[in-house]
C-alpha cells in the first residue's frame, strides 16, 4: 500500500469517529466530522478548479477551519502551502509566488488582503467561510483520487539569512514516515502544540497524534498561562515547545498566586533547537515531575535528526543527542553536518537552491557540528555565520548562548563588523530585558560576563542596544545581514 496522508484521516474516522481529533480554545473537531468535512471541501475545491498536482496557498492564523482543507487537499493529491499569518501583503505575495499556487485560501480577516494577493498572482482568493458554505451541499462520502505516495503533500516555506523564501517540498511518503507512531498503537493521550499552523512542527505533531488516533490541542494563545492551562484542562501527556515558550510557561508557574501543578499530567516534555541550556532543562524537569524531558534537533528539510533523552542531559550538556534510527549523519571537511535518509525532503521549488543543498544524496544542513566518541551530536554554529577576527574563528551561536543568560539581556544576536585591525570584530546586538540600569549593558560588563566562559577572542568588542532584532518571516531566523547593514548605515549618517 502507498503511504498516503489522506488515509490517516480515513483510518482514524473509521476506527474512532467520535474521538476528538483537534481542539483550539473552545472549538473541537472529531475524527468523524473532520473526515466528512474534508470530503465535502475536497469536492468544493475541485469545483473551483483544484486538481491533483495543483498547489493551494493558505493564509490564515491557527484555527480549526484550516484542518479540513489540509485533509481535503491530501485526498485530492493537491499540495497544501501555508503562509505565515503575520505576513504583510507584499511578503505574502513574495512567498506565495515561489509556490505557484492555483488558489489562495484566507480567513475572514484577510479577505481584502487576500483579494489583493490573488490579483497579483493571477489566481482566485476564497475565504474559508465561503469555502465551507460552498462545501455544505456536497456529499460527505469518501472521495477517490489516484494519489501516489510520491505526490507533493505540502510546501513549507523556509529561508536563510537573506530572508528570501524557499518552498520545501515534502511528499506524502516523507510526511507519513515523519509522523508514524510505530507498529503498535499504544495509549498516547492528548498533546499540546503551541506552534502556529504555518509551521512544519505544528503539522508534524498533529499528524503524529492523528496517526495514533489521539488528540492535538492548539492553545488559544502562546502565553505561558494559556499553554499551561491547556495541558491541565485536557490532561495532556505531551507538550513540545521551543525554549522561549517553555520559559513563558515556567514564569507563569512561578507566580505564587497561581497553581503549581498544571503540568502534572505530562509524560513527555519536549523542547528543541540545537543547544538547550541545561538550567532550562532542569527547570522543565522540576515543573513536570512525571515527564521525560527530551531535546530534539531537526529542520523543515531534514525532519527529526537527533534526540537527547533525559538520562543523557547531565552526561552530554549542550548536545542534541543521538541520530534517529532512520537518519544517517556525517560531518564534512569544513565541519558542516550532512544528513540523509527517508525523512529528508524531496527538493526546494528552486532548482538552483536544491542543487546547492545536496552533495550526492546528502542534505547539507548549513549547521556546523561535532560528533563525540559516543556518537552524540552537538551543533556549534552556522556555516555562513562564522566571524573571522584576528585570524580566529567565532561562531555567533556560541556567544549568543553565553550572553543570553545575562539578566539584562532579553534577546541577542551576534554579528561580525568589518574592522581595519581585526578584519572583523564581534558585535553583540541586544534587546534589553525590561527596565534595566544602563550600566548592566555596558560593554565592560558584557565582556566580564563572558570571562571564564568564552575565549577572549570571542568576547564582544562592541554592543548595540536595539528594540527589535530582524528575523525571517518564514522561520524566525536572525537576519544578520540586515543587522550589519543597519549598523553600518547608522554610522554613515552625518
Amino acid at each position: 500500500m502507498p503511504l498516503l496522508i489522506g488515509d490517516v484521516f480515513r483510518n482514524a474516522a473509521r476506527a474512532r469517529p467520535g474521538r476528538v481529533a483537534a481542539v483550539h480554545g473552545s472549538a473541537a473537531l472529531t475524527f468523524g466530522d473532520l473526515d466528512r468535512r474534508a470530503n465535502r471541501v475536497a469536492r468544493a475545491l475541485r469545483r473551483h478548479g483544484v486538481d491533483r498536482h495543483d498547489r493551494v496557498a493558505v493564509w490564515a492564523p491557527t484555527t480549526l477551519d484550516v484542518i479540513p482543507p489540509f485533509a481535503a487537499l491530501a485526498k485530492l493529491g493537491a499540495a497544501f502551502a501555508p503562509l505565515n499569518a503575520a505576513l504583510t501583503t507584499e511578503e505574502a505575495v513574495e512567498m506565495a509566488t515561489s509556490a505557484r499556487p492555483a488558489l489562495l485560501l484566507v480567513d475572514r480577516d484577510r479577505a481584502e488582503a487576500g483579494a489583493t494577493v490573488g490579483a497579483r498572482l493571477g489566481i482566485t482568493s476564497i475565504d474559508l467561510d465561503h469555502l465551507d458554505a460552498d462545501a455544505a451541499d456536497e456529499p460527505d462520502g469518501d472521495i477517490e483520487v489516484a494519489v501516489e505516495e510520491t505526490d507533493t503533500h505540502v510546501v513549507f516555506f523556509t529561508s536563510g539569512t537573506s530572508g528570501r523564501s524557499k518552498g520545501v517540498v515534502l511528499s506524502h511518503r516523507t510526511n507519513h514516515l515523519r509522523s508514524h507512531p510505530g507498529a503498535l498503537l499504544e495509549p498516547r493521550g492528548a498533546m499540546v502544540c503551541p506552534y502556529p499552523l504555518f509551521h512544519m512542527g505544528a503539522w508534524t505533531i498533529a499528524l503524529q497524534q492523528w496517526q495514533a488516533r489521539a488528540t492535538v490541542v492548539f492553545p488559544p494563545s502562546t502565553t505561558g498561562e494559556s499553554i499551561a492551562v491547556a495541558v491541565a484542562e485536557h490532561g495532556a501527556t505531551r507538550l513540545n515547545a521551543v525554549p522561549a515558550l517553555w520559559r513563558r510557561v515556567l514564569d507563569h508557574l512561578a507566580d505564587p498566586a497561581g497553581p503549581d501543578d498544571l503540568l502534572a499530567s505530562l509524560r513527555f516534555a519536549d523542547t528543541g533547537t540545537s543547544s538547550t541550556p541545561i538550567d532550562l532543562l532542569h527547570a522543565i524537569a522540576a515543573a513536570a515531575p512525571h515527564a521525560q524531558v527530551r531535546v530534539f534537533y531537526g529542520s523543515t528539510e531534514a525532519g527529526s535528526v537527533a534526540t537527547l533523552d533525559q538520562d543523557d542531559i547531565e552526561a552530554k550538556p549542550g548536545s542534541c543527542g543521538l541520530p534517529g534510527p532512520s537518519t544517517e549523519v556525517r560531518i564534512d571537511d569544513t565541519g558542516e553536518l550532512l544528513v540523509r535518509g527517508p525523512l529528508v525532503f524531496e527538493r526546494y521549488d528552486d532548482p538552483a537552491a536544491t542543487a546547492a543543498a545536496f552533495t550526492d544524496d546528502w542534505y547539507r544542513t548549513g549547521d556546523l557540528a561535532d560528533i563525540d566518541d559516543d556518537g552524540y551530536l552537538s551543533i556549534v554554529g552556522r556555516v555562513n555565520d562564522m566571524i573571522r577576527t584576528g585570524g580566529e574563528a567565532v561562531v555567533p551561536a556560541e556567544v549568543e548562548t553565553v550572553l543570553g543568560d545575562h539578566p539584562a539581556v532579553a534577546e541577542v544576536a551576534v554579528v561580525g563588523l568589518a574592522d581595519p585591525d581585526w578584519g572583523e570584530i564581534v558585535c553583540a546586538v541586544i534587546v534589553a530585558a525590561g527596565v534595566t540600569d544602563d550600566a548592566d549593558l555596558d560593554l565592560a560588563e558584557i565582556r566580564a560576563h563572558c570571562a571564564g566562559r568564552l575565549a577572549p577572542h570571542k568576547h564582544p568588542r562592541r554592543i548595540e542596544v536595539v528594540t527589535t532584532i530582524p528575523r525571517t518571516p518564514a522561520t524566525g531566523q536572525v537576519q544578520r545581514g540586515l543587522l550589519v547593514e543597519s549598523i553600518m548605515s547608522a554610522e554613515a549618517r552625518p
